[in-house]
C-alpha cells in the first residue's frame, strides 16, 4: 500500500473557499506532491519477502497490482513466514516547488511514520502518522490515513473462494482495493466546491471521520462493501493535529456502499466499479443539515504484460446531489438567495506507464463542474475548475533484482496546469479595478520531489 506526498495540496484545499489567491498557489503545490504519491511501505516488502514492485506498477507506487490488492483484502496480514516482522517504516520527502507567481522554495516537505502489516493472523492495519512542513520552519504533526482491519480468508462458499473483512478507517474509499477512487489514488479535482469523496475538495471527510465498514471478496471477482461513518469532534480533530478551520461538519445517517468487479487475467487486469455515499451534513456544526447523495463509477485496465512495459489507465466519475438545509442571501443584493438545491459533478481520467518498474509517467485530467449558484460561488456563480498533471519519476530500488528491500527512493518531477478556475481563466478571482488580478494559468507550477522511504 502507498504512502503519499500528495495528500497535503489536498489538505490544504480543503480549507474555506478564500478570494486571497496565495492560499491556492500553496494548494497548487501540495496537489503536485501528491502525483508521487506511493504507499509502497517497506514493512510490506519486510513482512511478505517480496518486493514493492510485486504489489506496485512501479517500484515505489502508484497503481496497485492484482498482488497488491489481495494483500490490501487480506488485511495486511499476509507474511513468508520467516520469524516477527516490526510492522514499521519511515519515509522522508524534499520538494524544490517553483510557482508561476509566488516564492520559490526548497524544503523538507514531509515527514512520515507508518504502522503498518501483520499484527496476528486476522489482524492488520495501516497508520501513517504525518508531520508537514507548514512554512516558516515550523511543522505540524497529525494522524493521517488509518486503516485497520480484521480479516477472515481462504474461505470456501459454495466451492468458490471466497474472503470476508472488517475495516476501520477515517476515509471512505482509502481502504478500497482496487485503488482508485480519490481517497486511494490520491488525486481528485481541486475546486472551490467538490464532492464528499474528492479529498482535495472543500467539502471533504477524508481523515476528518471515523468509519467501520464490512466487506467480501467472493471468486476472487465480485467485491462489495458496506458501512457507516461519523464525523469527529472538533475536540478529537484537534488532539489528532488538524485546524478546525478544516471541520467539514457533523455527518449522521451515513451510509457507504461500494460494488466491484474484479477480473485478473495475469497479464491483464480489469475493474468496473460503483460507489455511493449519502449522508445529512451540519456545516457549520450549528447549521440546518444539508441532505448529499454522492453516486459514481469507475473502470481501471491495466496492461501487465511481463512487468518490462506497464500501462494503466482508470476513469473515476463522481455526481453529487445537495438539497440544502439552509438558502443564505447574498450580501447587498436584496431579494437574491442562494439555491435549495444543487449538484457537484468530479471527473478524474489517469494514464499511468511504467517501464521496468524504474521510469515512468502520469498523466491526470481533472475537471469539477457544479450548479450556477450566484450567492454560494463567489464572484461568477460558478465553481467549474479544469486541471491537469504531468509527472515524469525515476525509482531505482524495490524491485525483485535490487540490492535491498528495507529503503526506497523515488525522484519526480511535476508539472500542474490549470486551465479554469472558479468558473473563470481570467481574474478567478474577481478583484475590482487597480488590484493585481489572478488568471486561472497564474495557479501553475512545477515541482521537483525526491521521497525516500525505510
Amino acid at each position: 500500500m502507498p504512502p503519499s506526498p500528495i495528500r497535503p495540496m489536498m489538505r490544504a484545499a480543503r480549507r474555506q473557499p478564500s478570494t486571497h489567491p496565495y492560499m491556492w498557489y500553496g494548494t497548487t503545490a501540495l496537489l503536485m506532491l501528491a502525483s508521487t504519491s506511493a504507499h509502497a511501505v517497506p514493512a510490506f516488502a519486510r513482512q511478505t519477502g517480496s518486493s514493492c514492485a510485486d504489489c506496485h506498477a512501479g517500484a515505489y507506487g502508484p497503481a496497485l497490482t492484482p498482488f497488491g490488492m489481495k494483500f490490501k483484502l487480506n488485511g495486511y496480514t499476509d507474511t513468508d513466514g520467516n520469524g516477527l516482522k516490526i510492522p514499521v517504516a519511515a519515509q522522508l520527502i524534499g520538494t524544490h516547488n517553483v510557482p508561476t507567481r509566488g516564492q520559490v522554495t526548497n524544503d523538507l516537505t514531509e515527514a512520515d511514520i507508518y504502522l503498518a502489516g501483520r499484527l496476528t493472523e486476522h489482524f492488520g492495519g495501516f497508520v501513517k502518522v504525518e508531520t508537514d512542513n507548514v512554512g516558516n520552519d515550523k511543522y505540524n504533526t497529525k494522524l493521517s490515513n488509518m486503516d485497520l482491519r480484521f480479516v477472515l480468508k481462504d474461505l470456501k462458499v459454495g466451492e468458490k473462494d471466497a474472503v470476508f473483512g472488517v475495516s476501520v478507517n477515517n476515509s471512505p474509499g482509502f481502504e478500497d482495493p482496487i485503488a482508485d477512487l480519490p481517497d486511494a489514488s490520491i488525486l481528485g479535482p481541486p475546486s472551490t466546491s467538490g464532492t464528499l469523496l474528492n479529498l482535495s475538495s472543500t467539502e471533504a471527510l477524508a481523515d476528518r471521520v471515523i468509519g467501520t465498514t464490512v466487506y467480501g471478496l467472493y471468486d476472487s471477482n465480485w467485491y462489495g462493501e458496506l458501512g457507516t461513518y461519523t464525523s469527529m469532534p472538533t475536540s478529537t480533530q484537534s488532539d489528532l493535529g488538524y485546524s478546525l478551520s478544516g471541520d467539514p461538519g457533523r455527518i449522521k445517517d451515513t451510509v457507504y456502499g461500494r460494488f466491484a468487479y474484479m477480473k485478473d487475467m495475469k497479464r491483464q487486469f480489469f475493474s468496473g466499479g460503483v460507489v455511493a455515499l449519502t449522508t445529512k451534513r451540519q456545516r457549520p456544526r450549528s447549521a440546518q443539515a444539508d441532505d448529499i447523495m454522492d453516486l459514481g463509477y469507475d473502470a481501471t485496465y491495466q496492461y501487465l504484460g511481463d512487468r518490462d512495459n506497464i500501462i494503466q489507465l482508470s476513469y473515476v466519475n463522481i455526481y453529487e446531489r445537495r438539497r440544502y438545509g439552509f438558502t443564505p442571501p447574498a450580501p447587498g443584493l436584496p431579494g437574491l438567495v442562494a439555491l435549495p438545491r444543487g449538484v457537484v459533478h468530479d471527473q478524474t481520467f489517469t494514464f499511468t506507464y511504467t517501464f521496468k518498474q524504474s521510469y515512468g509517467v502520469v498523466y491526470a485530467h481533472l475537471v469539477s463542474t457544479g450548479t450556477h449558484d450566484a450567492v454560494r460561488y463567489v464572484p461568477y456563480g460558478d465553481p467549474n475548475t479544469t486541471s491537469n498533471l504531468l509527472t515524469l519519476f525515476w525509482t531505482p530500488f524495490g524491485k525483485d533484482d535490487s540490492f535491498t528491500s528495507i529503503a526506497n527512493l523515488k525522484l519526480a518531477a511535476t508539472w500542474f496546469r490549470f486551465s479554469r478556475f472558479n468558473g473563470s481563466t481570467t481574474n478567478i478571482f474577481g478583484v475590482g479595478p487597480g488590484a493585481l488580478a489572478t488568471n486561472a494559468k497564474d495557479l501553475n507550477a512545477f515541482s521537483f520531489t525526491a521521497s525516500i522511504a525505510f
